[in-house]
């Protein structure tokens, strides 16, 4: 196990409980790539220090598996496990970095970072077998990052902007491959929490039943 469940934020780990044989291989590797990265850009409080560590990850995953440094057993899983899908990682990293612009964050940084994490999240899809699942996972990925960036900004008028960009996308539900079933779980909460303003998103034994309803049914 790249990572223990229980280091996993609440809503990704009510997601994972939901994975199959299908999807827990590329999923360990994102959410375990995405908590090293947030991470970085949550506990370094010098940008220029987090954009280095960014971008050594960046490198490494631009390399093919066999050029990357030995001793790091994420990198290893993924040269085994995302191996011709790795751009998807690298656009997780890119996302991330988004959220190191000096305060006030430019209009596009939600944005970019939410198109950051779907872009991994259709990439393990495709390595799961849900190709044809696209432009949903893309869509509920994208809300998914919107309501998570959402419920962690302090700023009022950030929050508001963030919301606002999550609620463009539209309120209503998406069909999934059954090897997506977390991100439905995630999406399930997430068009919760923007609805609500951007609300943590395990908030409201309503809504947390809602997206266990959705890990198990997927509906």
């Amino acid at each position: 196990m790249l990572f223990d469940p229980a280091d996993l934020p609440d809503a990704q780990r009510l997601a994972w409980a939901y994975a199959n044989a299908a999807s827990r291989p590329p999923l360990s590797i994102l959410f375990a790539l995405d908590l090293r990265l947030a991470d970085i850009v949550r506990s370094i409080r010098e940008p220029l220090l987090a954009q280095m560590r960014l971008a050594w990850w960046r490198d490494e995953l631009a390399k093919s598996p066999e050029s990357r440094p030995k001793g790091e057993p994420l990198l290893a899983a993924i040269g085994e496990v995302w191996a011709g899908e790795e751009k998807g990682l690298r656009a997780l990293v890119d996302g991330w970095e988004e959220l190191l612009a000096e305060p006030p964050l430019p209009a596009a940084t939600a944005d970019n970072f939410a198109a950051g994490r779907a872009a991994a999240f259709a990439a393990a899809a495709r390595i799961a077998g849900g190709a044809g699942d696209d432009t949903a996972v893309t869509l509920a990925a994208k809300r998914w990052a919107l309501a998570d960036l959402a419920s962690k900004t302090s700023d009022l008028d950030e929050k508001a902007e963030v919301v606002a960009t999550g609620l463009e996308l539209g309120t209503d539900p998406v069909r999934l491959s059954r090897a997506m079933r977390p991100l439905l779980v995630l999406d399930g909460l997430a068009r919760a929490s923007l609805a609500a303003g951007g609300t943590p998103l395990m908030q409201g034994r309503r809504n947390i039943l809602a997206a266990m309803r959705l890990g198990l049914l997927g509906r």
